[in-house]
Protein backbone atom coordinates (compact mmCIF):
# COMPACT_ATOMS: atom_id res chain seq x y z
CA UNK A 1 0.00 0.00 0.00
CA UNK A 2 1.33 3.56 -0.53
CA UNK A 3 2.63 5.06 2.42
CA UNK A 4 3.21 8.86 -0.32
CA UNK A 5 -0.88 8.39 -0.80
CA UNK A 6 -1.93 8.25 2.30
CA UNK A 7 -0.81 12.12 3.33
CA UNK A 8 -2.94 14.62 1.66
CA UNK A 9 -1.19 17.57 -0.23
CA UNK A 10 -1.18 20.84 1.54
CA UNK A 11 -1.88 23.87 -1.00
CA UNK A 12 -0.03 26.81 0.16
CA UNK A 13 -1.11 30.45 0.51
CA UNK A 14 -1.02 32.25 -2.80
CA UNK A 15 -2.26 29.23 -4.99
CA UNK A 16 -5.23 28.19 -6.59
CA UNK A 17 -6.48 24.62 -7.63
CA UNK A 18 -9.56 23.33 -9.15
CA UNK A 19 -10.68 20.11 -10.32
CA UNK A 20 -12.60 20.06 -13.18
CA UNK A 21 -13.52 16.37 -14.75
CA UNK A 22 -10.77 14.42 -13.46
CA UNK A 23 -8.36 17.78 -14.57
CA UNK A 24 -6.41 19.43 -11.56
CA UNK A 25 -5.71 23.00 -12.78
CA UNK A 26 -3.63 25.43 -10.41
CA UNK A 27 -2.08 28.51 -10.49
CA UNK A 28 0.37 30.70 -8.64
CA UNK A 29 3.13 33.15 -8.90
CA UNK A 30 5.53 30.75 -10.80
CA UNK A 31 2.85 30.05 -13.60
CA UNK A 32 0.19 27.38 -13.74
CA UNK A 33 0.00 23.70 -13.98
CA UNK A 34 -2.34 21.21 -15.70
CA UNK A 35 -2.62 17.38 -14.64
CA UNK A 36 -5.52 15.20 -15.81
CA UNK A 37 -5.72 12.38 -12.98
CA UNK A 38 -4.80 9.18 -14.01
CA UNK A 39 -8.94 7.06 -14.04
CA UNK A 40 -7.89 4.34 -11.57
CA UNK A 41 -7.33 6.93 -9.03
CA UNK A 42 -10.39 9.57 -7.01
CA UNK A 43 -9.19 13.08 -6.42
CA UNK A 44 -10.68 15.45 -4.00
CA UNK A 45 -10.26 18.93 -3.31
CA UNK A 46 -11.33 20.10 0.63
CA UNK A 47 -9.96 22.72 2.85
CA UNK A 48 -7.00 23.77 1.49
CA UNK A 49 -5.70 19.94 0.77
CA UNK A 50 -5.54 17.37 -1.84
CA UNK A 51 -6.57 13.98 -1.04
CA UNK A 52 -6.33 11.03 -3.24
CA UNK A 53 -7.32 7.33 -3.19
CA UNK A 54 -7.47 4.43 -5.70
CA UNK A 55 -10.32 3.05 -6.68
CA UNK A 56 -9.54 -0.14 -6.18
CA UNK A 57 -7.56 -2.74 -4.94
CA UNK A 58 -5.68 -3.17 -8.52
CA UNK A 59 -1.85 -3.39 -8.44
CA UNK A 60 -1.87 -0.73 -11.23
CA UNK A 61 -4.64 1.86 -8.91
CA UNK A 62 -2.14 1.50 -5.53
CA UNK A 63 1.32 2.39 -7.87
CA UNK A 64 -0.69 5.03 -9.67
CA UNK A 65 -2.52 6.62 -6.51
CA UNK A 66 1.49 7.41 -4.69
CA UNK A 67 2.29 8.52 -8.41
CA UNK A 68 -0.27 10.64 -8.87
CA UNK A 69 0.17 12.38 -5.51
CA UNK A 70 4.04 12.77 -5.83
CA UNK A 71 3.52 14.63 -9.26
CA UNK A 72 0.95 16.54 -7.86
CA UNK A 73 2.55 17.81 -4.68
CA UNK A 74 5.85 18.97 -7.11
CA UNK A 75 4.02 20.72 -9.46
CA UNK A 76 1.56 22.72 -6.52
CA UNK A 77 4.77 23.17 -4.11
CA UNK A 78 6.70 24.75 -7.55
CA UNK A 79 3.95 27.27 -7.72
CA UNK A 80 4.47 29.32 -4.50
CA UNK A 81 8.58 28.60 -4.71
CA UNK A 82 11.26 27.27 -7.51
CA UNK A 83 12.96 24.08 -7.17
CA UNK A 84 16.57 25.08 -6.73
CA UNK A 85 20.11 23.12 -7.63
CA UNK A 86 23.88 23.83 -7.48
CA UNK A 87 26.29 22.50 -10.11
CA UNK A 88 29.70 22.98 -9.72
CA UNK A 89 32.49 23.09 -12.22
CA UNK A 90 35.72 21.40 -10.95
CA UNK A 91 38.82 21.48 -12.95
CA UNK A 92 41.83 23.69 -14.05
CA UNK A 93 40.18 26.47 -16.09
CA UNK A 94 36.51 25.09 -16.14
CA UNK A 95 34.07 28.02 -16.08
CA UNK A 96 30.41 29.30 -17.07
CA UNK A 97 29.18 32.82 -17.91
CA UNK A 98 25.76 33.71 -19.19
CA UNK A 99 25.86 35.64 -22.34
CA UNK A 100 22.11 36.43 -23.81
CA UNK A 101 20.03 33.61 -23.64
CA UNK A 102 22.76 31.23 -23.32
CA UNK A 103 24.86 29.98 -20.38
CA UNK A 104 28.81 29.43 -22.34
CA UNK A 105 31.22 27.05 -20.64
CA UNK A 106 34.81 26.40 -20.92
CA UNK A 107 35.32 22.87 -19.90
CA UNK A 108 38.44 21.89 -21.30
CA UNK A 109 37.97 21.29 -25.01
CA UNK A 110 39.39 23.08 -27.32
CA UNK A 111 36.02 25.11 -27.82
CA UNK A 112 33.52 26.88 -25.54
CA UNK A 113 30.17 24.75 -24.54
CA UNK A 114 26.89 27.15 -25.27
CA UNK A 115 23.92 25.59 -24.23
CA UNK A 116 20.72 27.36 -24.53
CA UNK A 117 18.90 27.66 -21.42
CA UNK A 118 15.40 26.47 -21.83
CA UNK A 119 11.88 28.48 -21.42
CA UNK A 120 10.96 28.28 -17.87
CA UNK A 121 14.76 27.83 -16.20
CA UNK A 122 16.52 30.59 -14.68
CA UNK A 123 20.51 29.66 -14.30
CA UNK A 124 22.67 32.01 -12.66
CA UNK A 125 26.31 32.15 -12.36
CA UNK A 126 27.18 32.71 -8.58
CA UNK A 127 30.65 32.62 -9.26
CA UNK A 128 32.87 31.21 -12.60
CA UNK A 129 32.42 27.70 -11.00
CA UNK A 130 28.73 27.45 -9.30
CA UNK A 131 25.99 27.57 -11.29
CA UNK A 132 22.41 27.86 -10.06
CA UNK A 133 19.35 26.13 -11.58
CA UNK A 134 16.44 26.96 -10.88
CA UNK A 135 12.40 26.83 -12.12
CA UNK A 136 8.62 25.98 -11.22
CA UNK A 137 9.30 22.56 -12.66
CA UNK A 138 11.23 19.93 -10.62
CA UNK A 139 11.60 17.24 -13.37
CA UNK A 140 12.85 19.92 -16.01
CA UNK A 141 15.14 21.62 -12.95
CA UNK A 142 16.83 18.04 -12.65
CA UNK A 143 16.71 17.21 -16.48
CA UNK A 144 18.74 20.62 -17.26
CA UNK A 145 21.09 19.68 -14.56
CA UNK A 146 22.00 16.49 -16.20
CA UNK A 147 22.35 17.43 -19.36
CA UNK A 148 24.83 20.07 -18.36
CA UNK A 149 26.66 16.88 -16.66
CA UNK A 150 26.98 15.26 -19.83
CA UNK A 151 29.07 17.86 -21.48
CA UNK A 152 32.05 16.73 -18.42
CA UNK A 153 31.06 14.02 -16.72
CA UNK A 154 32.61 13.26 -13.26
CA UNK A 155 35.51 11.32 -13.53
CA UNK A 156 36.66 8.66 -10.76
CA UNK A 157 40.66 9.46 -11.30
CA UNK A 158 40.56 13.43 -10.57
CA UNK A 159 37.81 13.84 -9.91
CA UNK A 160 37.45 16.54 -12.73
CA UNK A 161 33.85 17.55 -14.30
CA UNK A 162 30.51 18.90 -13.79
CA UNK A 163 29.44 17.68 -10.31
CA UNK A 164 26.06 18.16 -8.83
CA UNK A 165 25.84 19.24 -5.32
CA UNK A 166 25.79 16.98 -2.90
CA UNK A 167 26.49 14.08 -5.39
CA UNK A 168 29.49 11.81 -3.86
CA UNK A 169 32.10 10.98 -7.10
CA UNK A 170 33.44 7.42 -6.09
CA UNK A 171 37.48 7.86 -6.69
CA UNK A 172 39.71 5.43 -7.78
CA UNK A 173 43.64 5.16 -7.50
CA UNK A 174 45.37 5.40 -10.42
CA UNK A 175 48.44 3.16 -11.84
CA UNK A 176 51.22 1.95 -9.67
CA UNK A 177 54.82 2.12 -11.32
Amino acid sequence: MSRVGKHPVEIPVGVEVILQDRLLTGKGKNGKFDFRVHDSVNVEVVEGKIAFKPRNESKEARSMWGTCRAVVSNAVRGLAQDFIKKVNLVGVGYKASIQAQNLVMQLGYSHDIVFEIPVGIKIVCESPTVVIISGADRQKVGEVAKMLQKFRAPEPYKGKGVIAEGQYVYRKEGKKK
